[in-house]
């Protein structure tokens, strides 16, 4: 294995035995590894959530968690994980078992300091390192350990044929999670075309799709060539896909097994050579039970689940992507980019999030433009949450602008003890300028409350 595959390599080492921890530590560094150690499998999986490593070595027996249950946790997390694991009580039941279960290779201790880096090695080779080479073809902002762990997953469907689904919740980033399917595949270099299968009435999804000969139906007045045609040689993503009507299902179930369509009107099948990425916030097992999916389709279109984590699960990007909304902004706007003050980002990081990323951005968008300095404050941060957590018509932006700007002028008036010139001051405006704003909004200096 080439010195610079190793070099750089993220490794987390997890034993109850802080001796032994130590020295595998300074043994596995001096080959070029970054090491990561703790004590117990609870510690690595909080550590997990945050870092992204490249192989994972542990004991087998550990108190709270073994090494086995801790395997479990990571391969329902992160599958893409190769785990190493290490025992005092080694046995061939044992390492038959563990091979079963998917562990990457199980060494006996003492540790043969050979068998281990020949095995961490090959660990590497195999799996790759980290993150880093997905992240740039890729249009996810992210330091979650789970989302960068699902980035290796997509390195490493790219370029496979198999057929992928997206579940999670409306607004997690599933269509970007597709695109970035489609840069790592073979497929790049063509097209990626989206529909939203839960947004075209039914009567108009399939000549959507498939396309439609002129006069095949009123209305249809020239021929028009559908999504897959559109999207031949590159992916074609289809979301929401559990709000496909069943008559339409059939029909695309028979467009995977054939790899033809036949566009409305048309007699004679056209070959198609498309990749198909799937999504959905809906539970599918659940409508096949209720018969509104059909489950042959379900197994054509699920080869592959990745599940997208809500939000509320991944608190670390919170701030990440509130910059980027911000920074976003500001470039669209050939603006100076707005910062969140210290405790207006805590509370985005403390809020549940149920509208996921999408609902974050909303709330950047109009704190930003509300915004009349370069800071974003706490209130602002907080009425806006507030706004977005009832069912009350929005006020338009010139009036949410004029609410702002005359809650602002008296909070800052208060501030300033009822003074308008000590008020002008910290607002940065002359006293002139302040005193027209609060003749604006008729406010009785006098009579703050």
């Amino acid at each position: 294995m080439a010195a610079t595959k190793v070099q750089g390599a993220k490794v987390l080492l997890v034993d109850d035995d802080a001796s032994l921890l130590k020295l595998l530590a300074i043994r596995i560094e001096s080959k070029g590894y970054e090491v990561t150690t703790c004590e117990s499998g609870l510690t690595a999986l909080q550590i997990l959530k945050s870092q992204v490593f490249d192989a994972v070595i542990t004991d087998l027996r550990m108190d709270e968690m073994d090494g086995m249950a801790l395997h479990r946790q990571l391969q329902s997390r992160y599958p893409a994980l190769p785990v190493i694991m290490m025992t005092a009580h080694g046995s061939i039941p044992d390492a038959v078992e563990a091979t079963k279960q998917g562990i990457f290779a199980f060494i006996t201790k003492p540790v043969d300091k050979d068998e281990l880096f020949d095995s961490l090695a090959k660990a590497i080779e195999i799996h790759g390192v980290n993150a880093d080479e997905a992240a740039p073809k890729s249009n996810i902002v992210t330091r979650s350990g789970a989302m960068l762990h699902l980035l290796e997953q997509v390195k490493l469907l790219g370029p496979t044929q198999v057929n992928v689904l997206i579940s999670g919740a409306s607004g997690t980033g599933k269509e970007l999670l597709a695109q970035a399917i489609h840069q790592h595949s073979h497929v790049s270099g063509g097209p990626f075309v989206a529909i939203n299968c839960g947004a075209v009435p039914g009567e108009l999804l399939e000549s959507e799709l498939f396309g439609h000969k002129k006069g095949s139906f009123t209305g249809a007045i020239k021929d028009h060539q559908g999504l897959f045609q559109q999207a031949e040689g590159g992916t074609l993503f289809l979301d929401e896909i559990g709000d496909m009507p069943l008559n339409l299902q059939v029909k695309l179930l028979r467009v995977l097994q054939e790899k033809t369509i036949r566009p409305v009107g048309f007699q004679e099948e056209i070959a198609i050579d498309v990749r198909i990425v799937s999504a959905t916030h809906k539970n599918l097992p659940e409508a096949i039970l209720n018969q509104q999916f059909r489950e042959d389709l379900y197994y054509r279109l699920n080869v592959v689940n990745l599940k997208l984590p809500p939000l509320c699960e991944r608190r670390e990007d919170i701030s990440l992507l509130a910059q980027h909304f911000s920074a976003s902004i500001a470039k669209r706007m050939k603006q100076t980019e707005k910062h969140f003050a210290s405790d207006a980002m805590h509370a985005l990081v403390r809020y549940d999030w149920p509208g996921n990323i999408r609902q974050l951005q909303n709330v950047v968008e109009q704190v930003v433009a509300l915004t009349p300095s370069d800071v974003i404050s706490e209130h602002l941060v907080l009425a806006a949450l507030n706004s977005n957590e009832t069912n009350v018509e929005p006020l338009s932006l010139n009036d949410a602008k004029k609410e702002f700007e005359r809650d602002y002028v008296i909070n800052t008036l208060k501030m300033a003890g009822g003074n308008v010139a000590e008020g002008a001051k910290l607002a940065k405006r002359n006293r002139s300028d302040f005193y027209k704003l609060i003749k604006k909004h008729n406010i009785d200096v006098d009579n703050l409350g």
